[in-house]
């Protein structure tokens, strides 16, 4: 047994050593830390178990705690899903009528449904060279059938134009960029106008009505030109300044992953030709003096209404 005196000099001398123990294993870990991390590494895994019985009874109360409260509002939760199942019924059923009626309507009026693009999936890798200064390279793979004027989009909306193409990646020409140009459709106000890059987050509207200025905060969607087909999400109206409408993008153009190059193909489609039109004849043409004289073309016959000579 320790005397009265030698237990109040341990005491006091138990303070000052957890110190000393304390500073050296600081100084030891700055000196030797390879070694003092293993063996940290081996007191944690040494102590994973008694952790792990620690928590787990807290996890089971936790668990017990929250199916006592879901048995105590059963009921209440059973009448609520009832009249949720009830207003999901109504509009199945209606949903089943519209689609019946819309089926007839499309009958009726032979309609011809549009067809699917076909769409590639590529990641965005960085762009350090090109032409422009807001363009992305996308890591389609090899063997794609992207073509110069395809429309990128990601989840959100529209991203821009493919302008080049390679073996495994294209470059895509963002909406953003100086050099883009795309017509563009006012939800609100049906106004068309063109969406003009400036090298900024929000690009520009410009050439619009002066009789339909864009209203802050409409929709605004592709018109459709070319490759482009009309209704692609852009983003939304907002005035930067007095008279100067710009574009809020739906996409996130400064955090792009995931991108998908849609193939709308070309639109070839001409106009017929309108009721009573006279096709033109080209004049003949001298190599050496041009179109050749009136003499040289051959006899036509009389137009309708103008009398023969």
């Amino acid at each position: 047994m320790l005397s009265i005196h030698a237990r109040q000099v341990l005491a006091k001398a138990v303070l000052p050593i957890l110190i000393l123990l304390a500073v050296g294993l600081v100084l030891l870990g700055l000196v030797r830390r390879p070694a003092v991390d293993g063996v940290r590494l081996m007191a944690t895994d040494f102590m994973a178990p008694a952790y792990h019985g620690l928590v787990w009874p807290q996890e089971r109360a936790k668990v017990w705690l929250t199916d006592l409260r879901g048995a105590t509002d059963l009921a209440k939760e059973n009448a609520r899903l009832r009249d949720e199942n009830r207003a999901l019924r109504h509009w199945y059923d209606v949903a089943v009528a519209l689609a019946a009626e819309n089926g007839r309507l499309k009958k009726s009026l032979h309609w011809i449904p549009e067809t699917v693009p076909q769409y590639v999936t590529g990641r965005v890798t960085r762009d350090d060279g090109g032409p422009y200064s807001r363009a992305v390279l996308l890591d389609v793979g090899s063997g794609h059938d992207v073509r110069i004027g395809d429309v990128a989009l990601d989840a959100a909306g529209l991203l821009g134009r493919v302008t080049e193409v390679g073996p495994h990646t294209v470059r895509v020409l963002m909406i953003n960029d100086d050099a883009s140009r795309i017509p563009v459709t006012l939800g609100s106000s049906h106004g068309d106008a063109i969406m003009a890059g400036d090298d900024t987050a929000s690009p520009r509207l410009i050439f619009y009505p002066q009789d339909h200025h864009p209203v802050e905060g409409e929709r605004v969607e592709t018109r459709g030109q070319s490759t482009m087909p009309a209704g692609l999400p852009v983003g939304t109206v907002h005035y930067s300044a007095p008279n100067r409408p710009v574009v809020v993008p739906d996409a996130d153009l400064d955090r792009l992953d995931i991108v998908r190059v849609f193939d709308y193909g070309d639109d070839d489609s001409q106009a017929p030709d309108a009721p009573g039109r006279v096709r033109v004849k080209k004049l003949p043409q001298n190599p050496l003096t041009g179109p050749l004289p009136f003499s040289w073309l051959p006899n036509l016959p009389d137009m309708p209404g103008r009398g023969g000579q």
